[in-house]
């Protein structure tokens, strides 16, 4: 029983900590655009002049 008197507040900081990295990110604008990261390795930068 006296475990949850170190295991709860523990627990309810690591929750509040990841709540408030999770809002920080959010408000930062890491979430505002996410399919273009994963089309852009497919997008040519420079366009080859030969054919191939």
């Amino acid at each position: 029983m006296s475990v949850l008197y170190i295991a709860l507040p523990a627990a309810i900081l690591l929750g509040a900590s990841a709540l408030v990295a999770c809002v920080r990110c959010i408000t930062a604008g890491q979430y505002d655009d996410l399919e273009t990261p994963a089309v852009r390795i497919l997008i040519d930068d420079i366009p080859s002049k030969g054919e191939n």
